[in-house]
């Protein structure tokens, strides 16, 4: 009877550790993907998205220039698309060549320079004329490397500035990071062209800033130079 009572407890004993042995791997098993999913959360990039949103905007804002057929005016270094409706020998993308000429098919060179996409467009519709019957021309602008000015000097990023339209010396002044500590701001030089002809204005900055002066409008291909 002894021997039977102690065979029973060893078996009621040995439950007792498999019983506990599967109750262990359970709650392990449970709190396993806990830990793994709280271990492998997504990272807050909310910051990182807004960051890369605002240099995109930036990007596009700096690159954006207004290029419609009644404002652009198209200059040296310029791209267009030329596009004749169901003429595909005659549809091209073209350069701007220094001289403000195109090259197109039976037409040789074209001034482009100085003429709004609109203007051009309607030149080319006459001079095609000649060649095809009611001729229907698109012009776009694809690259717009004319659009830009010029500036030296003290000021903390000199070079060439690419601009959406005309803009004030104050403005420009702002694009280029403003002036260094040694900027003469009473004697700034404004290289420009009127009726073809080069002209020089000495400008006050301060005197702009104060109220006394008007503030001058810069006009793309100008040269702005901060003794």
């Amino acid at each position: 009877m002894k021997k039977i009572l102690i065979a029973f407890l060893s078996v009621v004993y040995l439950f007792c550790i498999v019983f506990a042995s599967i109750a262990y791997a359970q709650d392990a098993a449970t709190k396993k993907p806990i830990e793994k999913t709280q271990k492998s959360a997504p990272p807050d990039t909310s910051k990182k998205i807004t960051d890369n949103k605002q240099a995109k905007d930036n990007k596009k804002i700096a690159g954006d220039v207004v290029t419609d057929g009644d404002e652009y005016i198209i200059g040296p270094e310029d791209v267009l698309h030329i596009f004749v409706w169901k003429e595909e020998s005659l549809t091209k993308t073209v350069p701007v060549r220094v001289d403000g000429k195109i090259s197109l098919p039976l037409l040789d060179d074209i001034q482009a320079s100085g003429l709004t996409p609109l203007q051009l467009k309607e030149e080319l519709t006459k001079k095609l004329s000649g060649f095809v019957d009611n001729p229907t021309v698109t012009v776009t602008v694809t690259e717009a490397n004319s659009f830009k000015v010029y500036i030296s000097g003290e000021v903390k990023q000199p070079g060439i500035v690419r601009i959406r339209s005309e803009v004030t010396l104050v403005k420009l002044i702002i694009m280029v990071g403003g002036f260094t500590e040694w900027a003469n701001k009473r004697k700034i030089l404004i290289i420009t062209k009127e009726d073809g002809k080069e002209k020089r204005i000495t400008v006050n900055y301060n005197k702009i800033i104060d109220g006394d002066k008007p503030d001058i409008v810069i006009k793309h291909g100008d040269t702005v130079i901060i003794p």
